[in-house]
């Protein structure tokens, strides 16, 4: 007996990883601005971030700062160094409590979670609360780095990956769909990666993640997936066994 369109459901596609880490950069926020939040982007990400949440995936995320604040600049201009990656760091709570209210407005419950003690506007990091969260299908967005300077998002990231138990990291850039040997955008000829090594990335200095972010990973065995944040879908995608990316692994 044939089933009538009613009757048909729509299968959710199985995923290789339960439990996530998103890392983005704050420049993914501006959208065409040049600076600072561009709403309808930051929606589309929280969709996206939902897509994959209705899956039944525990999503950990990380989004850098500098849409708003880079601290690296900002000393490159004459500012004391640690001064700076401090403010670097409260420009990443402001994008956290963005993300949170998209992701919110779209009914997924969230914590944002904050290496530096503010708690009338987030939770402080405490690793054993952070899990029970993941574990209620909270999406967990740490904010303010390692609460260090000298430390970047991405060592940030994986680190948090690692203290969670991630299964990967995924790496939603602008503009690419993976790693390439040289720069897509000035390089017509440039080759882009299906597979590489930690240290490939090292050695080649393929500008991935920082130096630092790389042998965290490599020497914690946590694969990294680079993908196109900028194609719709592309996040849920890869997580159904589709799409474009690089995977870096040992």
């Amino acid at each position: 007996m044939s089933l009538s369109p009613s009757d048909e459901t729509t299968e959710t596609p199985k995923t290789t990883y339960n439990r996530v880490m998103l890392k983005i950069s704050g420049e993914a926020l501006m959208g065409d601005q040049g600076f600072g939040l561009h709403p309808p982007t930051v929606q589309r990400i929280a969709q996206e971030v939902k897509s994959v949440h209705d899956l039944g995936v525990e999503i950990c995320m990380v989004i850098g700062g500098g849409n708003i604040f880079r601290g690296l600049s900002g000393s490159a201009q004459g500012m004391e160094r640690t001064t700076a990656d401090y403010m670097g760091m409260l420009a990443t709570v402001m994008n956290a409590l963005a993300m949170q209210s998209a992701l919110e407005a779209v009914g997924v419950f969230t914590r944002v979670i904050s290496a530096i003690r503010m708690d009338e506007v987030c939770e402080p990091y405490i690793r054993r609360r952070a899990v029970r969260h993941l574990e209620k299908k909270r999406v967990c967005i740490f904010a303010a780095g390692t609460g260090n300077p000298y430390f970047t998002t991405d060592t940030a990231a994986t680190l948090r990956a690692n203290e969670m138990a991630c299964q990967a990291i995924f790496m939603g850039k602008n503009g690419v769909d993976g790693i390439y040997d040289k720069d897509p955008k000035a390089h017509a000829d440039a080759v882009r990666y299906d597979n590489v090594s930690y240290d490939d990335v090292l050695t080649k200095r393929l500008r991935v993640m920082d130096a630092s972010a790389i042998a965290l990973a490599r020497d914690n065995n946590l694969p990294l997936i680079v993908f196109g944040l900028d194609e719709p879908g592309g996040f849920r995608g890869i997580l159904a066994g589709e799409g474009t990316y690089t995977k870096v692994q040992g």
